[in-house]
């Protein structure tokens, strides 16, 4: 059967309520409804879920989604049926008589999108029960899982080419929203497609602002970032459990209500803080990398990493939990030399070493370098960047000072490395470098004569901390490089060509409290023009019974509304249920449950 742009367009706006669609999302959507195998990476808030559910509703059958996680198909099939479409899940969290009646649902074909997990799919009676009905197509949602070169490999996933076999006349379509060319090659052999049409939607997430600053006082890094985001939601990612456990007390104390989420705690505790955050009772998470896939809340404003992450895979999925309704969101990360240290140190454990260490320093470097932070991810993902200033990272908006003489600094540093170890066959760390710079007279370093080094003191007039970024900017930029299990440090290639004056680093001086005032004054006007046009005490009066009307229904409050359409009433002030289907995101179903609620709220704030 042939469709029309005319029919898909009329679905989005009856269903979703929207009136066009984001890039990609058509195309994508005209390669599932002509049944060709295909492979979707598109970034986290690009639509991605939409490209497999609006086909569901056009083909006979029923499509079946594989997903990785019980969180992530409730939330999806609970925002489906708000919308008025026909979808279930199957998995461990339903109780026997909840199975029986899917089952039943299945069998009677009532439903149009099935949600199962990998595992499930394996089963032999869930094979059977699928062989019994039409089935429109399959879909392997976080389809990154499949590959060893992921960052979220599941063995359960690498068996599902199953489906090819049990079902070669149907159609397969995986989707992910990160994954770089290794990724890709390994989902399309591992599912064994022969021909597939490969849709690559660009990386960059235009809407997101990316700061990365070295961590000093983090406590008071983080307080001071969260006092620009008041009573916006964000996700704090730490590297480890006990990070989680410290900051979430501190600032808690210090009255920044959040909850902490890490693998340490009961599964009781867990769930119950990522319902809280889910479901708006709470807007701050801190948290390590166990929290966030599946994740559906629209409305994060910011993600603070504490630390460095171990690869700009889980960088740009971590950050891409942020602004998912496509407003304006910040990204700040604080790192430091020691983040390095402890993932180099767990990789070691690993049997794929070599290739995490490569990634490991491939985000080091994003860190350190000074550089444009979305020109940096997309080339990362083998992706151009055309764009002169990207205008929304610390770089392009000239938040960096750098230094008058970087040539000398990178030399004087190089040097103090070269002369303290040129007779020997040990090196020192970047401490040790620091206070050969600084003119510090320890110990140690006059007993190994470094007092009489030609840099000592070169850089007498500067604190230790500043010496140490500027040692870390120089590895960062692999002109020096951490060895051995006291991670000394030595010259590379590169640093030689910086001592012979062929190559220039780029180095940035820290931020000082008047360059922090400036940004969090421009931080500010931006957030200001944000709002124009929108009534901001509406909006929250908006905001409040969307959490009513959520609580009521057992769903958490993004499955009502997102906050970009609550801006879209405060801002138009619908007061009629013709005039309410204006609003973004308001389709037939949504037009007819909730307009009265709504616009009675909005009749209200006028009146008064």
């Amino acid at each position: 059967m042939r469709y029309t742009s005319g029919q898909v367009l009329d679905i989005l706006k009856q269903y979703w309520g929207y009136d066009s669609f984001r890039p990609l999302q058509e195309e994508i959507i005209f390669s599932v409804l002509e049944d060709r195998e295909s492979l979707t990476v598109l970034p986290t808030g690009g639509g991605k879920s939409l490209c497999f559910q609006l086909p569901a509703l056009l083909k006979d059958g029923m499509a079946v989604v594989i997903s990785p996680l019980i969180s992530l198909m409730k939330d999806q099939v609970d925002a489906l049926k708000d919308i008025g479409i026909a979808a279930e899940y199957l998995n461990s969290s339903l109780s026997p008589k909840e199975h029986r009646k899917i089952i039943g649902l299945i069998s009677e074909q009532k439903i149009k999108l099935l949600y199962i997990s990998p595992e499930r799919l394996q089963g032999e009676g869930t094979i059977d029960l699928l062989s019994s009905i039409p089935i429109a197509f399959f879909v392997i949602d976080e389809a990154h899982c499949i590959s060893h070169w992921g960052h979220d490999f599941r063995a359960d996933y690498r068996n599902l080419r199953i489906i090819r076999k049990v079902f070669p006349y149907i159609s397969v379509h995986a989707f992910t929203a990160t994954a770089t060319k290794e990724v890709r090659d390994d989902i399309v052999a591992q599912l064994g497609f022969d021909n597939a049409k490969i849709h690559i939607a660009p990386v960059d997430r235009a809407n997101l602002t990316y700061r990365i600053t070295p961590r000093s006082n983090i406590i008071k890094q983080i307080t001071d970032t969260l006092e620009k985001h008041p009573g916006e939601p964000g996700i704090i990612y730490c590297l480890r459990r006990d990070d989680v456990d410290t900051i979430s007390k501190k600032l808690n104390k210090l009255g920044f209500k959040n909850r902490p989420y890490h693998a340490g705690l009961t599964d009781e505790i867990r769930h119950a803080n990522q319902d809280k955050f889910i479901n708006e009772d709470v807007d701050i998470i801190v948290a390590t990398v166990a929290f966030g896939m599946g994740i559906d809340r629209s409305n994060i404003r910011f993600i603070i990493h504490a630390a460095m992450p171990k690869s700009l895979e889980y960088y740009h999925q971590e950050t891409g939990r942020a602004g998912r309704d496509s407003l304006a969101s910040y990204c700040y990360m604080f790192f430091g030399g020691n983040d390095y240290r402890v993932w180099k140190f767990l990789s070691e454990k690993s049997a794929n070493q070599d290739t995490l260490v490569m990634k490991l320093n491939t985000v080091y470097n994003f860190c350190s370098k000074p550089q444009c932070r979305h020109k940096a991810i997309a080339n990362y993902f083998n992706q151009a960047y055309e764009k002169d200033s990207c205008e929304s990272c610390d770089y392009c908006l000239g938040e960096f000072d750098m230094m008058e003489d970087p040539l000398k600094v990178g030399q004087d540093i190089l040097f103090s490395v070269y002369e303290a170890t040129q007779d020997i066959s040990f090196g020192f760390g970047a401490g040790h470098i620091a206070s050969i710079l600084k003119g510090h007279l320890s110990d140690n370093i006059e007993r190994r004569g470094h007092h009489n080094l030609s840099r000592f003191g070169a850089m007498a007039g500067q604190s230790i901390e500043f010496i140490r970024y500027m040692i870390e900017q120089m590895i960062g930029q692999d002109f020096l490089v951490r060895e051995g299990e006291y991670s000394t440090l030595s010259l590379t290639e590169s640093g030689v060509k910086v001592l012979r004056g062929e190559v220039t680093p780029l180095l940035v001086k820290p931020l000082l409290a008047k360059k922090k005032k400036e940004i969090a004054k421009k931080t500010r006007e931006l957030k200001e023009r944000e709002w124009q046009g929108i009534d901001h005490d509406l909006f929250q009066l908006l905001r409040e019974k969307r959490a009513e009307l959520a609580k009521k229904q057992g769903v958490p409050a993004f499955i009502i509304f997102g906050d970009r359409s609550l801006k879209d009433m405060a801002a138009i002030k619908p007061t009629t249920k013709e005039q309410f289907t204006a609003v973004f995101g308001v389709g037939e179903k949504k037009a007819r449950t909730y307009a009265g609620s709504f616009t009675a709220v909005i009749k209200g704030y006028i009146k008064a």
